[in-house]
């Protein structure tokens, strides 16, 4: 079977599995973030190299506050967790999106925690936290001007490549597979730069019950598809 180097995971339908059991939306947060984990052991075991998670979107500040806080603070318990699971399972931890709009503690927790994982070697794993793909794209425009001016940087130069360079995903492939849980058929402002040629796997299946088969599903549909970006067979 073909491992795809790179999967990006949207985790959907954690409200609703909640619903389903009569619970909280908390809790069904709460479930996902155990099935992150899971995913994250079961992804390397399978040789993927790059995961990378939706967590909580720039669009996310607009739900009600009292949801909004109890993402916070399941977030503050998570970078905890994460930091012993990455150093159990040798994992290099990366968070992308504007961290400067975070709570101080929590933009401490986050760096402790990548400069703790920073030489571990085992799956890269991304969280985008506080992220929007347009936002991500206006910033690094914000950051070449900024260089443009200060002469670090000519305007013929920029290109495609220079333009990633500045994006928070520097330095790691695109994705090669993007899975979104509970049947939801949009992109929802996700990495939208870097998914231009990712192959794109539905299911219906809420995120907290997203299994290691369910991922090796995802991984025999990829393994179906002919990636010819932008060309045609055999080129």
């Amino acid at each position: 079977m073909n491992i795809p180097q790179h999967i990006a995971i949207i985790l959907d339908g954690n409200g609703r599995w909640a619903a389903k059991k009569g619970m909280p939306r908390n809790y069904g947060h709460t479930q996902g973030a155990k099935t992150v984990e899971r995913i994250c052991e079961d992804a390397y075991k399978l040789g993927v190299k790059y995961l990378t998670v939706y967590a909580f979107s720039t669009e996310n500040w607009n739900r009600p506050q009292n949801e909004v806080d109890a993402l916070m603070t399941l977030l503050r318990n998570y970078m905890k967790t994460c930091t012993r699971t990455a150093t159990k399972n040798n994992m290099k931890v990366k968070v992308i999106g504007d961290k400067s709009k975070l709570d101080v503690d929590l933009q401490k927790s986050i760096a402790n925690l990548e400069e703790s994982s920073k030489n571990n070697t085992g799956l890269n794993f991304q969280v985008a936290i506080n992220y929007g793909s347009r936002n991500e794209i206006v910033r690094a425009v914000k950051k070449i001007i900024i260089d443009k001016d200060e002469n670090k940087l000519n305007i013929d130069d920029i290109d495609e490549k220079i333009l990633d360079s500045y994006l928070d995903t520097k330095d790691i492939p695109d994705p090669d597979l993007l899975i979104r849980t509970s049947g939801e058929l949009r992109l929802s402002n996700f990495l939208l730069w870097q998914l231009a040629y990712a192959e794109f796997y539905v299911t219906d299946v809420l995120w907290p019950d997203f299994t290691k088969d369910e991922l090796v599903k995802a991984i025999e549909q990829y393994n179906n598809r002919d990636r010819r970006f932008g060309g045609v067979k055999g080129e």
